[in-house]
């Protein structure tokens, strides 16, 4: 039996419905059955030491963040400041969910954990002021995928510590990008906005008042140091990205609990209950693939791969087009922790030998992945969407899809514009 082949039995139960940590030990250990190449005990040693990463405490820290804001009034706060902002303007409530997103993602990192907090407040809203709910569903899942690209970000977390590449750099790389797919999502949103009187009727309906700007940004102050503190202490070299999670944890509990006085002690059991059982998902994920990816390394399927695209993958122009198909179709199937522990070692130093950046690669890769958030049959930020909503599943995607095909055209303009990931980590030294 072939690494091939093993990644081939995985597929094929992952196509009938097998959870995909699943798929990938049952495929695994199958390997090691007929191979007889090592014994079972691999199994466990190698899931082990996948975690066996001090980066990796960040990934059930930020989600214990998102949670905690969340129940703690922070994300209610940052909703209000930003409707004061731009809720007057056509489709001022998707602006204002765009927003809210964007800034919930800069203290996460988790595009469920966007999903969830913001899309809670902000859909029944926009039912109300005229948007579809399939479309407002539909915003709130693309927008929730800024959560992985904004940092700080899980997914870049993994990939750093899965190819050995500065995560804090990684973090600055994704800033640009995320604000570019939050402008053009914007930009989308106001054309369906525009499009539809029924909305336009509620253009006026939020007015700005200086003096109440200037009070909500108050009542909203200690949502928005958040990530001037988590942030600025990683870029500052005050603290790493796993102690500024810490951070983020401790700045959370302060200002929900002794600020804003709406987290309870009686609310913690059941935030870290649903914090463990997330994160516990996420890990099992990587502690899976990383069997899968000692196999690839000892059978050599990586070389293999990459000597067989050699003979038609000649230039950057057409490996940058390969890739980003490729990962179109991975991230829509997926987890992308699985996706990134088993591909990148894979296809990533090809681009390398070619010449193209690993940073750029990183960063496009992280982001590449990231829209399979919101791409069927897989995406999680849809599952959670459809939670929240309601709505069925291929009602969702109806609403998801000129938002997803803005992302998807954003990721094709990243990657033949490197600069757009590299100058901001390269203006400050990384």
């Amino acid at each position: 039996m072939s690494g091939g082949t093993v990644f081939l039995i995985m597929l094929v139960l992952i196509v009938l419905g097998i959870p995909v940590a699943f798929s990938i030990t049952a495929s695994s250990i199958l390997f090691l059955i007929v191979t007889e190449l090592k014994p079972l005990l691999i199994v466990p040693q190698k899931m082990i030491t996948g975690l066996d990463s001090f980066p990796l405490l960040a990934v059930p820290l930020f989600i214990l963040v998102g949670n905690l804001m969340d129940v703690g009034g922070i994300s209610k706060r940052l909703v209000k400041w930003c409707d004061m902002i731009v809720g007057g303007l056509p489709g001022g409530l998707g602006i204002v969910t765009i927003m809210s997103c964007t800034i919930f993602a800069a203290l996460t990192g988790s595009g469920p954990a966007t999903v969830a907090a913001i899309g809670a407040i902000m859909i029944p809203s926009m039912i109300q002021n005229g948007y579809k709910l399939e479309t407002a569903g539909g915003m709130v899942a693309a927008a929730g995928a800024l959560g992985p690209i904004i940092p700080p970000s899980i997914c870049m977390i993994v990939y750093g510590v899965t190819m050995n590449l500065s995560v804090p750099a990684m973090f600055m790389g994704g800033v640009i990008p995320g604000l570019i797919i939050a402008f053009l999502l914007i930009i989308v949103n106001t054309v369906i906005a525009l499009r539809s009187p029924e909305i336009l009727i509620y253009r006026h309906a939020s007015k700005f008042s200086a003096k109440a700007f200037l009070k909500i940004t108050v009542e909203a102050l200690g949502a928005l140091l958040l990530p001037v503190v988590v942030l600025g202490g990683i870029y500052g070299g005050i603290f790493t990205p796993t102690e500024a999670a810490s951070i983020g944890v401790i700045y959370s509990l302060i200002v929900g609990m002794l600020v804003y006085r709406e987290l309870k002690l009686k609310d913690l059991p059941k935030i870290l209950l649903k914090s463990i059982e997330t994160a516990a998902m996420v890990n099992f994920i990587i502690g899976c693939a990383n069997i899968l990816s000692w196999i690839t390394a000892v059978t050599q399927l990586s070389k293999q791969i990459i000597d067989f695209l050699m003979t038609f993958v000649n230039s950057q122009f057409t490996y940058l087009i390969m890739l980003n198909l490729f990962l179109f179709v991975v991230g829509a199937l997926l987890d992308t922790s699985a996706a990134i522990i088993l591909i990148a070692p894979v296809l990533i130093p090809l681009g390398i030998s070619l010449g193209l950046d690993p940073l750029h690669l990183g960063v496009l890769f992280t982001i590449n992945i990231v829209v399979g958030y919101v791409t069927p049959p897989f995406g999680y930020n849809l599952f959670t969407a459809c939670s929240i909503t309601g709505l069925k599943f291929d009602k969702l995607v109806r609403g998801v899809l000129p938002f997803m095909l803005i992302e998807m055209a954003a990721v094709m303009l990243f990657a033949y514009v490197p600069g757009i990931i590299t100058w901001l980590p390269r203006a400050f030294g990384y």
